[in-house]
């Protein structure tokens, strides 16, 4: 039977090879994966607390593929791997590799000559992440939390404010969420950097 899923706004459909790697058969309902992804996501950001991260082992590959498995790999099978499809977002599935190294590589950059504030620092690296969208799925949530952590353990800051909105559900926060990304995408940074904060 498998699960059907809705789709919000902003968010990436999976194709059914993608929904294939669903690890708990039992689930049907949107709501069931939403939780079951919420558990594995807090196992996470437990993970993170924990774990001794410094600056070369945070801006590098190996981490983005770890966090985004610790985040997703109770849940779905490709888990922690890039994408192997087209998608209605990011870029071609061949180049995530390539995109991503310039990122990291930029990444060093910005931190070692205080390009910038250590807050634009976090979200330059989260909007690009979600432009390149390196996986089938939970790209924005991954590069959320990607920002807090350079944020927190590169920086020594406070984690963003988004982390206390569920911006999984389609709603006003949301809204605002994808409007700040797009103004991202079109070179000014300032709303979503806004918009973390607040």
């Amino acid at each position: 039977m498998g699960i059907t899923l809705n789709y919000k706004k902003g968010q990436t459909p999976l194709n059914e090879e993608e929904k294939d790697g669903l690890l708990i058969k039992s689930i049907t309902l949107q709501k069931e994966l939403d939780e079951f992804e919420q558990l594995n996501i807090e196992k996470a950001v437990e993970w993170t607390i924990q774990a001794n991260l410094k600056q070369d082992k945070i801006v590098s590959e190996k981490f983005i593929k770890d966090l985004h498995k610790k985040m997703y790999g109770d849940v779905w099978k490709w888990a922690g791997e890039f994408r192997k499809s087209e998608k209605n977002i990011g870029i071609n599935q061949s180049q995530i590799g390539v995109e991503l190294k310039k990122l990291i590589d930029d990444t060093k950059y910005w931190i070692e000559n205080k390009t910038y504030s250590p807050k634009e620092i976090a979200i330059r690296f989260k909007h690009r992440i979600v432009q390149i969208h390196c996986f089938p799925n939970g790209n924005g949530r991954h590069s959320r939390m990607m920002a807090d952590i350079i944020i927190e353990s590169i920086f020594g800051k406070e984690i963003f404010t988004w982390n206390k909105s569920n911006m999984v559900k389609a709603n006003k926060t949301r809204e605002k969420y994808i409007t700040t990304l797009k103004e991202a995408d079109n070179g000014n940074l300032e709303p979503l950097i806004e918009f973390a904060l607040n």
